[in-house]
């Protein structure tokens, strides 16, 4: 506000595509977040002095980058932030599915705990087991470097192999099959980005090359997980459970997962924390001083 003459949405509520465009058509700079649908169509209103969409967030595929470019408008984000608060909040589920710590809560939540017994609530140890980490960027290292002190063993499919020193910090084993590696893990991690080659990357026939006793965890965008295939094949145990921090917005499909007992569906968490949504307002004002100054903004995407 000190810096810049700024409007702001206080209801912190997504607007739909008419309110995005009446925004588009009598701002210069926007700020949107990673919710909201930045369509071609929201571009193409813009008026000719809107000249750049300084991104909260580091995922861009809710930009139509292709119509911001010919209108030329600059699109940058916020990237290298959330690494190490994501690779939290996928430990913590990594840890909470295979001892079913919120199954638990749930039997006593509803008042359904009479007493400890040796067989009541088994789950299943965490340390020996392997963890298949799609997508080896700076998220699924942060979480193998976690994993690793629990005794996780480390493996990973990625566009490319990773340098060996890395690989050596956290003893990873490189799968250039992605379905080999799906077949033989306790544990698979989504951490790639939405791609057209990403996107249904798990699909129902992938899906079914886990182990029944297999979990998987995706904090990176429901689009590449089947999530009906998903909820199939854990009703009918041939996948142990899920834990997802994105999902589709689809009720009756999240309502379906939901009532699985070994789900875990949380909202968008992978990077709430006071310090880093700090830190990525902080890259935004960055980004929009430095176009403003007229210099190229560091984390221009186009």
């Amino acid at each position: 506000m000190e810096l810049f003459d700024t409007t702001l949405n206080e209801k912190d509520v997504l607007l739909n595509e008419e309110e995005l465009i009446n925004v588009f058509k009598n701002y210069d700079i926007i700020v949107p977040s990673i919710a909201d649908n930045i369509s071609d169509r929201v571009i193409n209103s813009a008026s000719s002095s809107t000249k750049l969409i300084a991104n909260f967030g580091a995922g861009i595929d809710h930009i139509d980058l292709e119509s911001a470019k010919t209108k030329q408008i600059i699109v940058t984000n916020t990237p290298g932030l959330l690494a190490e608060d994501t690779a939290d909040l996928v430990l913590a589920l990594i840890l909470a599915l295979p001892r079913r710590l919120y199954e638990g809560s749930k039997v006593v939540a509803e008042g359904k705990w009479n007493g400890w017994s040796p067989t009541k609530m088994l789950g299943g140890r965490i340390n020996g087991k392997r963890l298949g980490i799609i997508g080896m960027g700076r998220i699924g290292q942060a979480i193998a470097k976690r994993a690793k002190a629990f005794g996780i063993s480390i493996h990973y499919n990625n566009r490319k192999k990773l340098h060996s020193q890395i690989e050596e910090t956290v003893e990873a084993t490189y799968w250039k099959n992605l379905d080999e590696m799906i077949k033989r893990m306790d544990i698979l991690s989504i951490n790639c980005p939405l791609t057209k080659e990403t996107r249904g990357l798990m699909s129902a026939e992938r899906l079914s090359l886990m182990m029944p006793n297999s979990y998987i965890i995706n904090s990176s965008r429901s689009e590449i997980i089947d999530e009906k295939a998903l909820a199939r094949l854990i009703k009918d145990k041939k996948i142990a459970g899920a834990g997802l921090d994105v999902f589709s917005s689809e009720k009756k499909r999240n309502i379906e997962l939901l009532n699985l007992p070994n789900t875990i569906l949380i909202p968008h968490m992978g990077s709430a924390t006071v310090e880093g949504r700090i830190e990525m307002g902080e890259k935004v004002i960055i980004n929009i001083k430095t176009f403003i100054d007229g210099h190229n903004p560091p984390n221009r995407i186009i």
